[in-house]
């Protein structure tokens, strides 16, 4: 039978790779959308494409409904990929931006798992995903919002992977470094919207530094993968008989594993400053 998953955040970069990727190796693939006009463009792509808002709970609601209907009830996998970024200074994030970030990137994945989970009970087995980051593991400069929500996305997962064991169902992290995508992109209207920069007192840094990183055309980071490798890994996970808890992606994230563990705090600190 066909194996039925749904896929958050696919409009670009790494979900809308695994859905094409995933519907290519024979899945049913939802490949939901925050903004309609994309789940418009996905489904002239020939892909089935729900609109899921994470910041709205009526639209979490509605997406996996439309997704149970078309499935007759049952849903084999789901992937919590969608996220988006506030870059900034810790000390010039405001509340409500930080609130933002928390409900697209770890509240609305929430959400969204524990109305999956009982439909995964019922039918007897199923997996979930959540896409989490290097910077789920270690910090970096100017990304305190980004971080703090896949460190919470990290524990949220790590919980509930332990209160799983006696079901059959499965709890992954996949946890990406440097990809190719529209992420640094996407969160300029955030930033832009966030972030009184000039009048922090760190505006020379901005300058100097995050501007450059967010305005200035670029190539590729160090160690950048395409979306490509993600999806290769997310086919493992969900293909293995007996799924590892979390799964590196990029050599970065491998690295960063390996220092978390051997380096005092304060030499990871010294090198984490480097950006």
């Amino acid at each position: 039978m066909t194996r039925s998953i749904l896929i958050t955040g696919c409009s670009s970069g790494i979900g809308y790779d695994a859905a094409h990727g995933l519907k290519a190796r024979g899945w049913r693939v939802f490949a939901s959308c925050r903004k309609e006009e994309d789940c418009v463009r996905l489904r002239a792509e020939g892909l089935e494409s729900p609109q899921l808002d994470y910041a709205d709970s009526a639209s979490i609601a509605a997406a996996l409904d439309q997704v149970l209907a078309a499935t007759g009830g049952t849903l084999d996998a789901l992937y919590n990929n969608g996220a988006f970024a506030l870059p900034g200074a810790n000390e010039d994030l405001p509340r409500d931006g930080l609130r933002s970030v928390f409900e697209a990137n770890l509240f609305g994945p929430h959400e969204l798992t524990t109305r999956v989970i009982p439909v995964m009970r019922r039918q007897g087995h199923g997996r979930i995903v959540n896409c989490s980051s290097v910077l789920g593991l270690v910090t970096a400069p100017w990304r305190s919002a980004y971080v703090s929500s896949k460190f919470a996305m990290e524990g949220l997962t790590d919980t509930l992977r332990v209160e799983m064991r006696d079901t059959p169902i499965e709890v992954i992290l996949l946890e990406p470094g440097p990809i190719t995508s529209r992420i640094r992109a996407n969160s300029i209207p955030h930033f832009e919207k966030w972030i009184d920069w000039e009048a922090s007192p760190r505006a020379e840094q901005y300058r100097a530094k995050l501007l450059k990183r967010l305005y200035e055309e670029r190539g590729p980071d160090r160690f950048e993968l395409p979306a490509s490798a993600v999806t290769e890994v997310l086919a493992r996970a969900l293909d293995a008989p007996r799924p590892k808890a979390r799964y590196y992606v990029t050599f970065p994230t491998h690295a960063m594993g390996t220092l978390r563990r051997l380096l005092p705090t304060r030499a990871l600190d010294w090198l984490l400053a480097k950006g």
